[in-house]
């Protein structure tokens, strides 16, 4: 065998090992690449540390609590203390490892039950903003793109409606939503998510819009394909991605505005339900914090560490997604 016939042998063996790898490269899916990055992202995986160990308090804490968190007067038989004619309890100790509230209930009972109650509020709220502003967006997107004229004017007087949310301040919104509905854990969830809806929509709206113009579109199209079928079975998955890491974001939005609203008085009314919004109120209100600032401390921290792991999270999911953010 000549030098040239080797060479030759050797440059296809070297083609046939880069189309491999190139054909290998090509069958993994976006999402799939781009959990690849994030777990090389150190944000990343703190964040979603944080998120497991609060999921995980949330979902079996309840079950391993000591005591029971409404329980009133469960401290007395460890010492009260009287300062000013302040009834104080005390603070962390080896019988009750975060202290006592101001009613003697277990204050790491109550922080371990409230993390369940703070991921309710935050879920919640998110599903509903995202599944009302997906529906807003998704019509919008799919009838400026593919509807003509008259889908222009769909998408004018949707996006009108945004635009009025849009231009309240979104706390004044919610508690105007709260007071309209009467103060609950409910009309919290309700009022946090309804604020997050112009969000997702306009989101999922210019993702939709941007991919009307795409080629696999413009081919479905000049192959006979209705256009509904175009936008829910082509356009609408291939612009969820954005939709999807917003709404990490939006859950920890969700988590500090329920705890807001709850720390101005219109979340549960029954303080004996633990959550970590009014927890912090109860320890900020009445003078309490100048004797026991744990009463606020510990439901500060919660819900800082807790928003902070889900935004970690949602930013590392959008510099993967995201081509312009890539590292």
């Amino acid at each position: 065998m000549t030098a040239l016939a080797r060479k030759k042998i050797a440059k296809l063996e070297r083609l046939a090992e880069l189309a491999a790898v190139h054909s290998k490269e090509q069958g993994e899916s976006l999402w799939r690449e781009a959990l690849k990055r994030v777990r090389r992202n150190p944000s990343a995986i703190v964040g979603a540390s944080i998120l497991g160990v609060f999921i995980l308090i949330a979902v079996l804490g309840p079950f391993l609590v000591p005591y029971d968190p409404g329980q009133i007067g469960v401290g007395i038989p460890f010492g009260l203390e009287v300062k000013e004619g302040q009834a104080i309890y005390p603070g962390p100790n080896s019988e009750f490892w975060l202290g006592l509230d101001h009613q003697g209930r277990d204050m790491f009972s109550r922080m371990i039950v409230g993390a369940r109650q703070t991921l309710l509020v935050g879920v919640v709220a998110t599903a509903i903003g995202l599944t009302l502003g997906c529906l807003i967006g998704g019509i919008a997107g799919a009838a400026y793109g593919l509807g003509g004229k008259r889908g222009r004017t769909i998408d004018n007087v949707l996006m009108r409606f945004i635009d009025m949310l849009l231009a309240m301040p979104s706390l004044l919104l919610a508690i105007s939503l709260v007071a309209l509905l009467r103060p609950s854990l409910m009309t919290v969830m309700i009022a946090v998510g309804f604020i997050s809806v112009p969000i997702f929509a306009r989101l999922l709206r210019g993702a939709m819009i941007a991919q009307s113009n795409a080629e696999y579109v413009v081919a479905a199209t000049s192959l006979g394909v209705h256009k509904r079928k175009i936008a829910l079975s082509h356009i609408l998955p291939n612009s969820i991605a954005p939709v999807l890491v917003q709404a990490t974001l939006t859950l920890a939005t969700a988590i500090i505005e329920a705890a807001g609203l709850s720390f101005l008085g219109l979340g549960n009314p029954d303080s004996s339900q633990a959550e970590w919004g009014t927890m912090l109120a109860d320890g900020l209100f009445n003078s309490r914090f100048d004797y026991a600032p744990h009463l606020a401390l510990f439901p500060a921290i919660g819900i800082i560490i807790t928003a902070l792991g889900f935004t970690l999270l949602g930013e590392a999911m959008r510099e993967a997604l995201d081509p312009k953010l890539r590292k």
